[in-house]
């Protein structure tokens, strides 16, 4: 009966392991997809005009064969997003929604993905006791989170 204690804290860290990142990925794609990939999606510039706490909106210009001029397209708010600022952006079939493109795009899409290989890192050593694991991931949800800082300050 003891031996079996182990072996449940084990398989409940590692499911719980799994969850979040999961979970992670999951809250990554609904805008890593649209940035990696493009193809067949309304490509351009958005120049920001104006922000709230949560968005920041301006005209759309085209830069895609199948693009369309709109004169107001949204995007979330991240930093490093100012008035007048210029972005490349894709945008979301049937919608003004943009999703910021390239490298800033790409790294600012998989941010959850970085807080959940965090999370992961903590359970990680805690649960299943693997320190080579928690450092790891650990330092592969810092890295994402440091670079996708980075790409959107500057």
């Amino acid at each position: 009966m003891s031996s079996a204690v182990p072996v449940a804290r084990l398989l409940a860290t590692a499911a719980l392991a799994a969850l979040l990142l999961i979970a992670g990925v999951w809250a990554s794609w609904g805008a890593a997809q649209h940035v990696m990939f493009p193809t067949g999606r309304e490509r351009g510039t958005m120049t920001v005009s104006r922000c709230t706490d949560d968005v920041c909106t301006g005209p759309f210009a085209p830069a895609s064969p199948t693009a369309v001029r709109h004169p107001s397209v949204t995007i979330d708010r991240s930093i490093g997003e100012k008035k007048g600022a210029r972005l490349p952006v894709v945008l979301k079939p049937s919608s003004t929604t943009a999703v910021r493109a390239g490298t800033a795009g790409f790294l600012h899409a998989w941010v959850p993905l970085g807080g959940a290989l965090l999370l992961v890192s903590v359970v990680t050593a805690g649960g299943i006791r693997d320190r080579r694991l928690a450092w790891i991931t650990g330092g592969a949800g810092f890295t994402v989170l440091t670079a996708a800082f980075a790409a959107l300050s500057f």
